[in-house]
């Protein structure tokens, strides 16, 4: 079956969790790449050889490392979208808990960190209608909704080697629920005034669990007085999810209500593994140790190789090897300012460009998009306590609305456009201070 029949979205279709994400359909739904935090989303997703003293950086959990006091930080995100086909479109909205991290330094060679944050969001709802053989005025209105996803708590480590070479570890517990339904209702020409319509449900339930980890190295060397140049290395392994499928089938009233005396009937149930695949990433930065950094990365993951349950994906749509490059820096024109409050803000740019890993009659995907931010330090700073409130937006496309043909068939692509908006509170504050006896 076309790729584009699973995501065609009617201007009937609802908005939730992500705001009707058609692609959210496929495979484990819309993966989070490791893209950073609120800092790193206004640079373009970049900062992978960026070190921060006062932001938890899990990008790189070589990082951590830099990260000189105890660091609380938690971002909520939000966004708007349009959904188009060329012919109609739809525009929703959604808002969720971001991410959560803590950040401590445990020793001078020694830090880590502990998060929490969605890995994959399936939220999807979208209605098809087609007509019945030997009937052509009837029609049947098929109905798709998607929700849950999975999330990932982790534990960061980093540690310095040696000068300027540090390493990090990344162990991380992944958790998550999807359930996907789909409803079949067929509506006569003339329908009986003491008839009542009928529709068929199917509901697929998947519970998932696993282990995943991620290694990475940072090494930062001294161009000069002024001038310091960073190169850094991620990489994810590849693991093999638990899983439970547990089916489903029910037949309802219009309303979705089941009309069957016992309820709906239970089918098998089976275990199973679904391979999320491996990643790269690798960065390059530039800085002055002081205010201003310059920041290039790039990733890749192999999606091909994704299975789920046997299969190359969700109802054997097969995904594609996907990559991302990103370009963004960051400027404080005076980080110790005392004459001027915006002096010490910090403004930050940056681009990046990505395939997506779905290509409807073989087309490549995109998505383009363009980011900015800031951050603001609260002015009640102190030498043991800081507070920074940061700001990162976001606007992008992806996807197209050109036609391609399947199996015979033109059909047309689907277009996200969107604005997201990412906001956080970085709270720092200094642990284990040693007592003086005046």
């Amino acid at each position: 079956m076309a790729l584009l029949s699973f995501l065609a979205a009617s201007s009937a279709a609802s908005a939730q969790g992500l705001g009707n994400s058609p692609y959210s359909r496929l495979g484990l739904g819309d993966f989070s790449p490791n893209t950073g935090g609120v800092r790193q989303q206004g640079m373009g997703g970049v900062g992978l050889a960026a070190p921060n003293a006062v932001q938890v950086n899990d990008l790189n959990p070589a990082l951590i490392y830099y990260i000189n006091r105890t660091t609380y930080e938690v971002a909520g995100t939000g966004q708007v979208k349009t959904l188009s086909n060329g012919s109609t479109s739809q525009r929703t909205g959604s808002g969720s808990l971001g991410y959560l991290s803590f950040a401590v330094p445990i020793s001078r060679r020694w830090a880590v960190a502990a998060s929490l944050r969605p890995l994959t969001t399936v939220d999807y709802k979208s209605t098809q209608t087609g007509s019945v053989a030997g009937d052509p005025t009837a029609v049947v209105y098929n109905q798709f909704s998607g929700s849950g996803g999975l999330t990932e708590v982790a534990l960061s480590q980093g540690v310095r080697l040696f000068k300027g070479m540090t390493v990090g570890l990344t162990s991380s517990y992944v958790f998550g629920a999807i359930d996907r339904s789909t409803t079949a209702l067929l509506v006569p020409a003339q329908l009986q005034a003491t008839e009542s319509l009928r529709q068929a449900a199917t509901t697929d339930h998947v519970q998932y669990n696993d282990f995943l980890f991620r290694v990475a190295g940072h090494y930062r060397h001294s161009l000069g007085k002024k001038l310091n140049a960073n190169v850094a290395g991620v990489y994810s392994f590849e693991t093999k999810l638990d899983g439970t499928r547990s089916q489903q089938q029910d037949e309802q009233d219009a309303n979705g209500v089941s009309v069957l005396a016992t309820g709906p009937v239970e089918l098998a149930t089976v275990s199973g593994t679904t391979t999320l695949p491996s990643s790269w990433q690798a960065g390059f930065s530039l800085d002055n140790n002081k205010n201003w950094s310059l920041n290039a990365d790039v990733s890749a993951q192999q999606w091909s190789k994704f299975r789920d349950f046997g299969t190359t994906g969700t109802t054997a749509v097969p995904l594609y090897n996907t990559w991302r490059v990103g370009v963004g820096g960051e400027i404080a024109p005076d980080p110790s300012a005392v004459d001027g409050y915006f002096k010490r803000v910090a403004y930050r740019a940056g681009v990046g460009l990505a395939t997506l890993p779905y290509r409807p009659g073989g087309q490549t995907l995109y998505d383009r998009s363009v980011s900015w931010g800031f951050s603001f330090p609260f002015p009640t700073a102190s030498p043991l306590d800081a507070t920074t409130l940061n700001l990162g937006f976001t606007y992008g496309q992806r996807g197209n609305t050109d036609k391609v043909t399947f199996g015979g068939v033109d059909q047309t692509n689907i277009k996200e456009s969107y604005l997201k908006l990412n906001i956080g509170v970085s709270l720092n504050n200094r642990w284990f201070l040693k007592r003086r006896i005046e």
